[in-house]
């Protein structure tokens, strides 16, 4: 176990982290073939939150020399080790949630709030964008995003909690590859057949507009949330859906297409032939490994990255390198902002 005066001034391991998994009324198992990770629970299994520090959920670390610590203990202890010029979240918490989630059935029809509209209420510091990364999606599969143009706002408020919002709502058919980015305010809803990764804001407030007329886990419909739902759209907004990433190459055969620059985030993905050098930026970022085994190196120091897995870089590890083991590798960075 480290020293506790040490942690305080630097962690000098990336941190592998311990999911946690979610049940849900739409989830399954399709996260054992993608990613390909091993689903300890029984039940449908809709997300694995793979960072996340919250009261009521936090990640733990897996192995090294911080084994079973929390990560909200790590930040309470050594925020600026990890953070580094990042701020924490108004709660003092990790900025960023990352997330797998599989549909194997539709989503509720949802939205989450901006700030503004979550302090309105009652929900200060919960306003939540977040963005998508397609993993595996099967022939035809749909995701609904944003209202269509020319829709009349009291004539939505009349449909809103009844199957008629689903006519009211763009749709787009994803592939996968695709990237979708959903700023807050956005009404959505992931349509069966759908893998992705889900990186968002941390925050957890979702508000359901419409739930296909089906019951819960518990045998019950699920609570809908019309008037804190209405409150938070964004009426003028008209997302753009799917939009495929543009790589570049970074040198050594390695290419990397830049998906989105956040207020809290940017995401970036790369696919990697040799190793690729990570400069310091003294900021966290995280890593998930979408495909194929990797090493994170740091000085002599090597870390495994399997398929599947979600590693933290703090900020006070400064310059590293990853480089594939056995052929290719595709990585999602996420490196925190703001």
């Amino acid at each position: 176990m480290s020293d506790p005066d040490t942690e305080r001034e630097s962690i000098r391991e990336p941190l592998q982290l311990t999911r946690i998994f979610m049940e849900k009324i739409w989830g399954g198992r399709v996260l054992e073939e993608t990613p390909g990770i091993e689903i300890e629970v029984e039940g449908p299994v809709g997300e694995t939150w793979e960072l996340v520090d919250r009261e009521d959920h936090v990640s733990v670390i897996r192995g090294g020399g911080f084994a079973e610590r929390s990560l909200r203990g790590l930040m309470m202890s050594s925020s600026e080790a990890i953070l580094g010029k990042t701020s924490p979240s108004e709660s003092g918490h990790f900025p960023v949630m990352i997330k797998y989630l599989c549909a194997t059935k539709p989503l509720s029809v949802q939205v989450h709030p901006d700030n503004k509209a979550a302090e309105r209420l009652g929900f200060k510091g919960e306003g939540k964008h977040e963005c998508w990364y397609v993993l595996a999606a099967e022939p035809d599969s749909l995701i609904y995003l944003g209202l269509k143009e020319g829709v009349d706002v009291s004539e939505f408020v009349d449909v809103a909690d009844t199957s008629g919002v689903v006519d009211n709502l763009q749709h787009f058919e994803v592939k996968t590859g695709d990237f979708i980015d959903v700023p807050a305010g956005t009404l959505h809803s992931i349509g069966e057949g759908i893998t992705l990764v889900e990186v968002q804001d941390n925050a957890d407030v979702t508000f359901r507009l419409y739930d296909w007329d089906r019951s819960g886990l518990n045998g019950e419909p699920r609570e809908l949330h019309k008037e804190s739902a209405l409150v938070s759209v964004d009426w003028d907004a008209r997302p753009v859906g799917p939009t495929r990433p543009e790589f570049q190459s970074c040198g050594g055969g390695n290419h990397y297409a830049q998906l989105i620059e956040a207020e809290r985030f940017s995401v970036s993905l790369y696919d990697l032939a040799s190793y690729h050098e990570f400069e310091a930026c003294e900021r966290a970022a995280a890593y998930v490994l979408i495909e194929g085994r990797a090493l994170i190196a740091a000085g002599e120091e090597r870390w495994s990255m399997e398929a599947g897995d979600t590693w933290l870089v703090p900020a006070s590890l400064g310059s590293h390198r990853v480089m594939p083991e056995g052929g290719q590798a595709k990585l999602m960075r996420v490196e925190t902002r703001g």
